[in-house]
């Protein structure tokens, strides 16, 4: 898997996620539980959707 989560991407997913798991933690609804997503993403820098749309947030390699 190639990284395509750039950095201010990879902060919000990580904040997004951690707020609606520990929204769901504290009694939130269910669907909360939905933050596991934008927490993984966050964490290893992959989206399996932005291959699918031609999409990267990481920043390009100038050689």
């Amino acid at each position: 898997m190639k990284t395509n989560v750039g950095g201010i991407d990879k902060i919000l997913r990580i904040g997004a996620g951690v707020g609606l798991v520990a929204w769901a933690l504290l009694g939130g609804p269910a669907w909360a539980w939905i933050g596991v997503v934008p927490l993984a993403t966050g964490l290893t820098g992959f989206c399996p959707a932005y291959p699918l749309l031609g999409m990267s947030t990481c920043p390009t390699k100038k050689d």
